[in-house]
């Protein structure tokens, strides 16, 4: 009966409507229709379809996209080059927490420049917005914001990462589109995504903690080690299981065997 059951279950899937993605051209009007299908048939995607959307997997492709900012039209995967980069996304221009949030990205853009990370944020408002908002933003933070903002009125790069609240009648906006939640994608320099973050438009991030995690991926790129719990630069990191002490002893010198499994070094 149960093997009965799951392949009723597979056969009930796999003939569910595969409905491509919306468009660059698409309206606001059909992107409203589309929003409302059923989530299981919205992602429901097949990756031999280019104009569907793809599922954003840790190591899969950023799906690239041309868009408007605050620095001008660009291709997003032109833009990000080899480097590494930060997408963040938030729900809406002069908005409390989204205001307090920009500040704090613009004061720690040295730290990021510094581990040669680029960073764009994206706001669901019009470029004429973006600027006005900005303004704001550098007198309450007493910061000079100079990374670009994507104007995403329509959602498009939204809905293609998937950065939108529930489809529910209590979460869209005056256009009868969802509102954006606050998303954090992490970029590596082969344009794969690394790490994500997704928040209730209700809570602010730490940006410090999205500094902290390009650490992290950094030097476990760079020194092929992990790193532990609350993990700061200049702690000691873990040797992966896929490395035995002895070749771990002659790489990094000492080893702090705590289990089999728990090893410590330092780099």
């Amino acid at each position: 009966m149960a093997t009965f059951l799951a392949r009723s279950a597979l056969r009930a899937v796999s003939q569910t409507p595969r409905l491509a993605f919306p468009k660059a051209t698409t309206s606001p009007v059909a992107l409203k229709s589309w929003a409302q299908q059923p989530v299981s048939c919205r992602f429901l995607a097949s990756s031999t379809k280019p104009s569907e959307q793809p599922r954003l997997r840790l190591g899969s492709e950023a799906p690239n996209f041309q868009a408007k900012t605050t620095h001008g039209e660009i291709d997003f995967h032109q833009w990000l080059g080899g480097s590494w980069a930060i997408l963040f996304s938030h729900p809406a221009d002069f908005t409390p927490v989204c205001t307090t949030e920009l500040g704090a990205f613009a004061r720690l853009a040295p730290e990021f420049e510094r581990r040669g990370v680029k960073m764009i944020g994206l706001s669901a408002n019009d470029l004429s917005s973006h600027k006005r908002w900005i303004a704001d933003i550098n007198e309450l933070s007493s910061t000079n914001l100079q990374f670009p903002i994507i104007a995403d009125a329509d959602r498009r790069v939204a809905f293609l990462y998937d950065m939108v609240d529930a489809q529910d009648l209590s979460n869209i906006d005056e256009k009868g589109i969802a509102f954006t939640i606050r998303s954090v994608f992490v970029i590596d320099p082969q344009k794969k995504i690394r790490l994500t973050m997704m928040y209730p438009a209700s809570t602010g991030r730490n940006t410090t903690e999205v500094l902290r995690v390009i650490d992290s991926l950094q030097t476990g790129d760079n020194m092929g080690v992990t790193t532990p719990v609350d993990w700061q630069l200049e702690d000691d990191v873990i040797v992966p299981p896929s490395v035995s002490t002895e070749d771990a002893k002659k790489k990094f010198g000492t080893v702090r065997e705590v289990k089999p499994y728990l090893r410590y070094t330092k780099i």
